[in-house]
C-alpha cells in the first residue's frame, strides 16, 4: 500500500474542501481499503466524513429518505423501511454478507467500483484502470459481464444491488459541493462506458452525497428483488430484478422494472413496462414484456446465456409481486 495522509472531517464544509482538493471521501472503506491494498486505487489523501450528521432515516410525507452515511443493515432493518419501501430492505439484504452490511454506507454501496476481476489484475489491461490500455474482458473470461449498455472499451457490470431498487423506485439524491446543492435522480448518478469508462459517475469533483429520498406510492408496497448468483451465500448478481407493480380493476396500471448483472450500469427496463400497461398480469403478459429487456443486447462469448436468464428472471419476478396479496 502507497503512503496516504488520513484526515477526519468535522464540517461538510471542511470535507468538501478537502476533496475539491484532491482528497477521496471515506465512510465504511468496503471497497476503497480493499482496492489501496491491491494497488488498484492509490489515493494521496483521505478524508473521514463519519463525522458528519448525514445518518438516520426518517420519513417525510410518503417519502423514505436515507442518509448517505446510514449503515446498510441499519436501513434494512429500520421498521420505516420494511412499512414503506420493502424493497430496499429485501435488497440491501441480498447485497453483501452481514459483516459488510454492517460497515458499508448507502453512499458508499452507490459509488462502489466495478468487480471484473481483470480491474484488480495490475498485470491486465484495464480501460477503468489505465485509460487507453485496452479491456481485457472482451477477449477474456467474460461469464460475470454486461450484455446491456457495453462498448468497445468496457463490458463489466455495475455491482449494487440496491441501486437497482431506488433505480425501479425512482429515487433521488440530494448532493453538496464546491457549487452548492443539486438533486437528480439516481439513475443519472451512473455513466454509461463509452470511450471514457474510467468515469463511472455524473459526480462533480468535490461532491457529497447527502442523502436519498425514496418516493412512496401504492406499486412499492407491492414489490420484490430478485436476484440469481453462483451460490446462495453472498455473492455478485449473475442477474437481478427488481419489479414493482400496481394493479387496478384486475389490469397492471403502473410497473417499474431494473435490472442487475447485465448492464453497465443498473438498467430500467422502461420498454417491459410499457408493455405491461392496462395488460391483465399472467405470465403470457409478462413473457412478451420481457422478450423487450433483451432487445439490444450484445453478449460476449462467455455471457450469451444471460440473455435467456435475464427474460426468466424478469417473469419469475413479476409473478412473485403477482403472488403477493
Amino acid at each position: 500500500m502507497h503512503p496516504f495522509s488520513y484526515e477526519k472531517a468535522l464540517s461538510e464544509q471542511e470535507a468538501i474542501a478537502a476533496a475539491a482538493a484532491g482528497a477521496r471521501y471515506i465512510a465504511g472503506g468496503t471497497t476503497l481499503i480493499d482496492l489501496m491494498r491491491e494497488e488498484v486505487e492509490r489515493p494521496e489523501r483521505l478524508v473521514d466524513i463519519n463525522a458528519l450528521p448525514l445518518g438516520g432515516i426518517r420519513v417525510e410525507g410518503s417519502d423514505l429518505v436515507i442518509g448517505a452515511l446510514a449503515r446498510m443493515t441499519e436501513v434494512a432493518a429500520h421498521p420505516d423501511t420494511l412499512r414503506l419501501q420493502p424493497l430496499v430492505a429485501e435488497s440491501l439484504i441480498e447485497g453483501a454478507s452481514p459483516q459488510l452490511r454492517n460497515v458499508a454506507s448507502i453512499g458508499g454501496n452507490l459509488l462502489q467500483r466495478v468487480r471484473c476481476p481483470y480491474f484488480r489484475m495490475l498485470d491486465a489491461p484495464c480501460n477503468k484502470r489505465e485509460p487507453g490500455s485496452g479491456c481485457s474482458a472482451i477477449d477474456g473470461l467474460n461469464g460475470g459481464h454486461a450484455i446491456l449498455g457495453v462498448s468497445d472499451h468496457c463490458i463489466a457490470t455495475h455491482p449494487s444491488d440496491v441501486a437497482v431498487a431506488l433505480i425501479a423506485l425512482d429515487a433521488r439524491m440530494r448532493v453538496r459541493g464546491p457549487e452548492g446543492e443539486r438533486t437528480f435522480p439516481v439513475e443519472e448518478l451512473f455513466r454509461l462506458p463509452g470511450d471514457t469508462p474510467h468515469l463511472e459517475h455524473t459526480l462533480n469533483p468535490g461532491e457529497l452525497i447527502v442523502d436519498v429520498r425514496v418516493p412512496g406510492g401504492l406499486h412499492s408496497r407491492r414489490a420484490r428483488y430478485l436476484k440469481v448468483r453462483d451460490r446462495e451465500s453472498y455473492e455478485f448478481a449473475l442477474v437481478s430484478a427488481a419489479v414493482a407493480m400496481e394493479t387496478e380493476g384486475g389490469v397492471i396500471r403502473s410497473v417499474r422494472i431494473a435490472c442487475g448483472g447485465v448492464g453497465t450500469r443498473p438498467w430500467r427496463m422502461r420498454p417491459s413496462e410499457a408493455a405491461l400497461i392496462g395488460k391483465e398480469p399472467g405470465r403470457s403478459a409478462f413473457e412478451a414484456a420481457a422478450r423487450l429487456a433483451a432487445e439490444g443486447a450484445r453478449p460476449a462469448a462467455g455471457n450469451h446465456y444471460k440473455v435467456e436468464l435475464l427474460q426468466r428472471t424478469i417473469v419469475r419476478t413479476l409473478e412473485m409481486v403477482g403472488e403477493m396479496a
